[in-house]
């Protein structure tokens, strides 16, 4: 067991990194303080983008992340929680674009084992 499995409730610990340009799959496991300061979702797909992309970063090349995330109750029986995010840097205004989405994806995400997937580089 972990020691931030003790305390975190509602996360799995880890993140999923793909990256399309060198055909490689890793995973991240995010600090206790990273959940704490972010929570979920829209959380850590803003900070995600501000400390992994490059100030200027095109939002149409190969720099920009698509990151999906899920949040603590996603998966759980409380009403509402079959949410995630999805966001990128928009093509629209440059700055940070994130939409939510229903439906299982969320519910699977977090069964999976992941608490986020990061879509990086191009194929």
């Amino acid at each position: 067991m972990r020691p931030m499995d003790k305390i975190l409730k509602g996360f799995n610990g880890k993140f999923l990194r793909v990256n399309l340009a060198e055909g490689k799959i890793s995973v991240d496991e995010p600090d206790l303080s990273f959940y704490r300061h972010y929570i979920g979702g829209r959380g850590f797909i803003g900070a995600l983008l501000l400390k992994e992309m490059k100030k200027g970063a095109d939002p149409l090349g190969p720099c920009n992340l698509l990151i999906f995330a899920t949040g603590p109750i996603t998966g759980t029986r409380v009403p509402g929680s079959s949410r995630n995010s999805v966001g990128a840097k928009s093509p629209l205004t440059g700055g940070f674009g994130e939409a939510e989405a229903g439906g299982f994806f969320g519910a699977e995400l977090k069964r999976s084992g992941f608490d986020a997937i990061l879509v990086e580089g191009t194929s």
